[in-house]
Parts: structure tokens; sequence; C-alpha cells
């Protein structure tokens, strides 16, 4: 259960035609160390031109967060992707929200996300696709207990393989 359908080292990797590949139309993102470092209000750079290429290819994309509206909606305004606060993920219910407010049926959904605690098992829970991403930092980790943990009890379940296009 602990298993993505893919993996990639930045949300950067991921592309139009990996999606269409996969019969993705529409994206349920992580924010923190997924589309930019822990509680940073700004997107990580190329994140902005990432989004614009999804948007292009006709991708619905939708934020789905653990975190509070005061986290998540800023974020959510500044680079245009609408949002599902306080989502409880690895339960469904978040997911469940996005889709049917994408109008998608799941089976071309995919959540993107960064812990395989919450959001590769939730989306597995959900019975949709999912897309690893590494981590963008580490640091942070020491002043949360919490993620701390879930990150060393997810080290036996981590990718070791990543997705790259071939240029």
């Amino acid at each position: 259960m602990l298993r993505a359908t893919v993996a990639v080292r930045s949300v950067c990797d991921i592309t139009p035609a990996l999606l269409r590949q996969m019969g993705v139309k529409g994206l349920l993102l992580d924010i923190d160390n997924t589309l930019t470092t822990h509680d940073n209000p700004d997107p990580a750079p190329g994140v902005m031109a990432w989004i614009g290429r999804m948007r292009e290819a006709g991708i619905e994309m939708r934020l789905v967060s653990n975190n509070h509206p005061p986290r998540v909606e800023p974020f959510s305004g500044r680079i245009g992707i609408p949002c599902i606060c306080d989502a409880a993920k690895p339960l469904r219910d978040g997911y469940r929200r996005a889709a049917a407010d994408m109008g998608l049926d799941r089976s071309c959904v995919c959540a993107v996300g960064d812990q395989l605690y919450t959001d590769i098992l939730g989306a597995n829970c959900f019975g949709i696709r999912s897309i690893y991403v590494q981590p963008m930092e580490r640091e942070t980790w020491k002043g949360h207990v919490f993620i701390r943990i879930k990150r060393i009890l997810e080290i036996p379940f981590l990718p070791r393989i990543f997705f790259k296009e071939e240029s």
C-alpha cells in the first residue's frame, strides 16, 4: 500500500507526455516539500512554469493539503490552483472532494506528494494512481518530530528508481 505508481525527483519532472501515458487528466497536489519548501509562501523555482505547462496540456489541478486554511489559501491564490484544506490524508475524503470539484472520475486522477504515509497511502486507499516526489529539503525535519518519525519509517519503502523523460 505504500508504493507509488511513479517516482520523480522533482514535480517539474512530471510531463504532460507521462500523464497522457498514464491516462491522467487531473492532479491532486501536495504543497510542502512538493511545490515549495515547508511553510514557504512562494512556489519553488520552476514550479510556476511547470504549472503553466500542465495548464497548456489541459491538466486539471487541485491542491490537497492537511494544512489549515491560513497556510493553504494564500498559497493557492498565489499559484492560481483551487484547494482543499484540512484534507486529513491519508483518509479518502480530501481526494474525493478534489476529484469531484474537478468533475473527474477517479480513474483519470493522480495524487502527487512527498510523503508515503499521507500522500501515497491516501491515493492508494482512494484507488487512484500516485506520483512520489522526492522531498525538497530535509533540514526542516529537525523541528518537526512527527515528520522526522514518518520519514524514518518511510525509508524501507522509498522508491529506488525515478522517472526521467529522455531528452
